[in-house]
């Protein structure tokens, strides 16, 4: 995939994040408890706050040089913050088993950037 078309899914799960919080806080805000209100917040948080991030690096790598960085971080996010909302809205717990792997998706795609960009500053 190119950065082009990163950026563009970075935009729409942006928006989408907005309009998943936005949800959690008028349409569920007082259908579930406060824990799974929180835990929505924090797939919200996250998925915008990581949006933002992969938009940044999308339009920054014209050459597809972090794009494996960019599949992390869209996996986490699809991962991370889709398993908690489907948590909430199901309440079928386990699904908070498969959370922490869109967190590591995350954390593996932060730090491969961080490699690469000293990588890139050392040649």
């Amino acid at each position: 995939m190119n950065s082009k078309r990163f950026a563009a899914i970075a935009a729409f799960l942006g928006g989408l994040a907005v309009v998943l919080g936005a949800f959690g806080a008028h349409a569920i805000g007082n259908k579930v408890s406060a824990k799974d209100l929180d835990t929505w917040k924090t797939g919200a948080h996250y998925q915008l706050v990581h949006a933002v991030a992969l938009l940044a690096l999308s339009l920054y790598d014209r050459v597809g040089k972090y794009r494996i960085v960019c599949w992390l971080w869209l996996a986490g996010i699809l991962i991370f913050a889709g398993s908690l909302y489907v948590l909430v809205l199901s309440q079928v717990r386990m699904m908070g088993a498969i959370t922490p792997l869109g967190g590591l998706c995350l954390i593996i795609g932060w730090i491969m950037l961080g490699v690469q960009l000293l990588r890139s500053n050392a040649e």
